[in-house]
């Protein structure tokens, strides 16, 4: 990319070639994926229908984690040069997420917006065999008088100054737009539950990890998976916010790949850009680190549990008051226990001191961003204003569906009816996930698996096995289960649901079992659930009502009844 030429449309002959025939020209700092979703975050929103100002992406390929920047302006639509062709483009300003970069001689000025929150770790310094305070530009470009650093809190600004005296009278109060398009968007959380494919009545915990060996996945890198086992999966569902350093450092494959089990077993993978706003605002408790997205999730009124807390967070923040305030996950303790005891005992304005030490003025940043922008530039601010309320784009569903799980139940008599609680966790984490069944004081376990399943041992040991897709006809359903059960001789009951409601559970010995519940519709898992535990405890799963209780979710009453097989139809 360095080879090439500046393109025409930047430098002192650009207006030949211009539609739009700007007054100035904003140069963005690309450097990382993460300063760089950053700016496009919230620059679209400060330059709505100002033609006056043209946008040039410069691409600065120095950093470790540059990987990715490419793909995401090139996603973007956005026009791209090189670094080294910066000066040609004779800039009247640049803004960059990133403080860590060369800046080329001139006299425009440099507007550094924070990537995260404040000051708030020490990182590697890639000039010299050290660490330094995140988010400071080097000494010489505060010497400058060009620099100007966007802070979220005037306590930011005592802080810097301790450390860095070269910023006196060089900072913005700005607030934190990120934080701000959030909080707004609170009343939305079902909708974005909905859209990452969280079903109505289940909790998302959301994973956050940031980047680096003290983060949660530096410390715990099979919690993913240890927390899906944990979590009964008709109860949760499980996403992971993994810093972009991570996607792009050690390659979205290698993420994957570390996670496979986890990702199998239904987590919900967030893209780096972008989507994680929406996500977090989706979450019903939040497990962490040191990392921003961890302190975002206290100050939007989350329920938190640090998994992992690195020294390299620095005393005195915002982040350091969430280290001493927050309750610690035991990653070897009963995790379901801690995440709903967390859940439980929260109250929204538990971390209230901690927001309000990190974000001043929630609400105004995009106003005080957009003034400042015009007046570095030196452009009057055009009208109507950035408006106060930008609610967020719905996420998409990144999560894999589910195809086998661990089967736990018991059964107790309620009154005259018989109560099976279920508990389904994925079997790609289960310790028990290639197990016939078995019971252990008065519980039953079982593996069962729908057809989707791709793993032939799971699906060959497995005691239910389900069809994904209702079948049309109680014919065709019966086939079905038949070719199922003589295909697999290990399995005990198939069972499929019927297009028009309902559900038939075939057993090896010929019976078939029509399952009736009411409330919402289930997958055939569930009721199949039912008639193998009291196949299992000894009594006559058919002619009966019973009670479903999935674990501690919700209650329906189930009608089971044999049914004479139907006469030979159309084939499924």
């Amino acid at each position: 990319m360095h080879a090439r030429r500046p393109p025409a449309l930047i430098g002192p002959d650009a207006r030949r070639w211009r539609t739009f025939q700007s007054d100035r020209t904003l140069v963005v700092a690309a450097r990382t994926v993460t300063s760089t979703a950053r700016v496009l975050e919230c620059l679209p929103a400060l330059l709505r229908g100002d033609t006056r100002v043209a946008v040039v992406f410069a691409y600065d390929s120095t950093s470790a984690f540059s990987g990715g920047v490419l793909d995401l302006l090139h996603d973007a639509g956005c026009q791209v040069i090189a670094w080294d062709h910066v000066p040609a483009a004779a800039p009247d300003l640049i803004v960059s997420a990133s403080e860590n970069i060369d800046v080329p001689d001139g006299d425009c000025p440099v507007l550094v917006l924070p990537h995260g929150i404040g000051f708030q770790k020490h990182v590697p310094d890639s000039r010299a065999r050290r660490s330094r305070l995140s988010g400071v530009v080097p000494d010489r470009l505060l010497e400058s008088g060009r620099a100007w650093l966007a802070i979220s809190h005037p306590g930011q600004e005592e802080q810097l100054l301790a450390t860095h005296p070269k910023a006196a009278g060089r900072t913005l109060l700005i607030g934190d737009p990120a934080f701000d398009e959030m909080l707004v968007s609170l009343d939305r959380a079902a909708a974005y539950r909905a859209a990452l494919g969280v079903p109505d009545g289940r909790r998302l915990v959301v994973l956050s990890s940031t980047w680096g060996p003290t983060s949660l996945l530096g410390r715990h890198p099979d919690l993913p998976a240890r927390l899906l086992a944990a979590l009964p999966y008709d109860e949760f569902r499980v996403a992971a916010i993994v810093h972009p350093n991570v996607w792009s450092g050690q390659s979205p494959w290698q993420l994957r790949v570390s996670q496979a089990a986890a990702l199998e077993a239904g987590l919900i993978l967030v893209p780096p850009v972008h989507a994680w706003r929406p996500a977090l605002v989706a979450a019903d408790a939040v497990v962490g680190d040191h990392g921003s997205v961890t302190l975002y999730g206290a100050a939007l009124g989350k329920p938190v549990l640090l998994a992992a807390f690195g020294s390299d967070a620095v005393q005195g923040t915002a982040a350091d008051s969430l280290g001493r305030s927050a309750p610690r996950l035991d990653p070897m303790g009963d995790l379901a226990r801690q995440v709903a005891d967390v859940v439980g005992t929260h109250t929204a304005q538990r971390y209230r001191t901690v927001a309000d030490q990190a974000f001043a003025e929630p609400g105004r940043a995009l106003r005080h961003l957009r003034t400042a922008l015009y007046r570095l530039m030196g452009l009057a601010e055009p009208s109507p204003g950035v408006p106060d309320r930008v609610a967020l784009p719905a996420p998409e569903h990144t999560g894999s569906p589910v195809s086998s799980w661990t089967v736990s139940s018991t059964v107790r008599r309620d009154g005259a009816r018989q109560a099976v609680t279920v508990r389904r966790r994925p079997a790609a984490v289960s310790r028990a996930g290639h197990e016939a069944a078995y019971e252990v004081s008065g519980t039953f376990t079982h593996l069962a698996c729908d057809d989707r399943e791709r793993d032939l041992r799971r699906v060959e040991s497995a005691s239910v096995l389900t069809r994904h897709e209702p079948l049309p006809t109680a014919a065709g359903a019966v086939r079905w289960i038949e070719e199922t059960l003589d295909r697999l001789p290990g399995c005990r009951l198939a069972a499929v649901a019927l297009g028009a409601g309902g559900c038939l559970v075939g057993l090896r010995d010929g019976r078939i079992v029509e399952a009736t519940v009411t409330g919402p519709p289930v997958d055939p898992g569930l009721p199949a659930a039912i008639v193998y535990t009291l196949l299992l405890a000894g009594s006559a799963p058919g002619d009966t009502e019973a009670v479903l209780r999935i674990g501690d979710a919700r209650e329906e009453d189930v009608l089971l009844r044999t049914r004479p097989r139907p006469a030979a139809g159309p084939s499924y």
